[in-house]
């Protein structure tokens, strides 16, 4: 396995970014648009879509808004179909829409559970699901991007949400062994504090689900000891960082290397777990099959 970089060059390039209105999907919008990009973005909140479009340029043709809600399996080929209609086939698609529901595990209800898969999970692969099969057709070359979270890589209390996104993380991994030889680049991107509205994502919780969970004692955990936006990562920076990770087909756009030491030491903690009994010969053979080699080539392209 090689990597190649099917969106080198961005100019001209049509970008579909989910949850774009605000905070690093915002970021996303402007880095692509002033990199020469036809930008589609969803939004919730009419506030925040007519907010977002007043920062671009007036006038500017190449930029287009689409309410979606990305739980909506049915809504997202519909948007699919206006973003073509409106800038022609999407070469780069960013499932960054998401919800920081910080309930633990141990106490989340089903309703929890449900909302935070519904959107996290299921919302990133109804992007997949819609966009991929069009990009493997028009054969322009693309590339998937999915924000995770340093929370994908490094388990923290807030369970349910820590839970998605290991799971996508694991998706986009997935996923670049699958498109291996198709011109189709996928990246996994896993920002830590960076100035987003995703702390206020729970006022567009069902109302049903906002009722039960405060009925319950659900919730939220302690507050942080410190005031979090403070200390956070410019969005457009964020961006920044993404883009250029898009046009060298990076898998991993890690963003916050303060994280680096707890990543380090979880994969030591694996490392140390391994059983020492050597397995018998051929089921080492046998397992070989399932082994993939994403790991060494990403080590040796980022080396390079």
């Amino acid at each position: 396995m090689t990597n190649t970089a099917p969106l080198a060059e961005v100019r001209g390039r049509h970008a579909f970014i989910t949850g774009g209105s605000s905070g690093i999907g915002l970021g996303l919008a402007r880095v692509f648009s002033a990199a020469g990009m036809k930008v589609t973005f969803t939004y919730m909140r009419d506030a925040h879509r007519d907010t977002a479009l007043a920062g671009f340029p007036a006038g500017n043709p190449g930029v287009h808004a689409i309410r979606l809600d990305t739980a909506d399996r049915d809504a997202m080929p519909r948007a699919a179909d206006e973003a073509e209609g409106r800038f022609g086939p999407v070469h780069l698609l960013v499932n960054n829409a998401g919800v920081g529901l910080m309930t633990a595990v141990s106490q989340a209800s089903w309703q929890d559970w449900d909302w935070a898969i519904g959107v996290n999970l299921n919302g990133v692969f109804s992007g997949v699901h819609t966009f991929l099969p069009r990009m493997l057709a028009h054969g322009q070359g693309g590339h998937l991007v999915t924000t995770a979270s340093s929370a994908g890589l490094v388990a923290g209390a807030v369970g349910v949400y820590t839970t998605t996104k290991f799971a996508v993380v694991g998706m986009m991994e997935a996923l670049r062994i699958e498109l291996a030889g198709k011109n189709i680049g996928t990246s996994v991107f896993c920002p830590g504090l960076t100035r987003t509205e995703i702390a206020h994502s729970e006022r567009n919780r069902p109302a049903a689900l906002a009722n039960a969970t405060a009925d319950a004692g659900h919730g939220h955990g302690a507050a942080p000891p410190i005031d979090l936006m403070a200390h956070a990562m410019d969005p457009i920076e964020a961006a920044q960082l993404v883009l250029e990770g898009v046009r060298r087909n990076d898998l991993y756009i890690l963003t916050h290397p303060e994280f680096a030491g707890a990543a380090r030491e979880r994969a030591e903690a694996i490392e140390a777990s391994w059983s020492r009994v050597a397995p018998p010969p051929a089921r080492a053979a046998a397992t070989s099959f399932f082994l993939p080699d994403i790991y060494r080539v990403e080590t040796a392209h980022r080396r390079r």
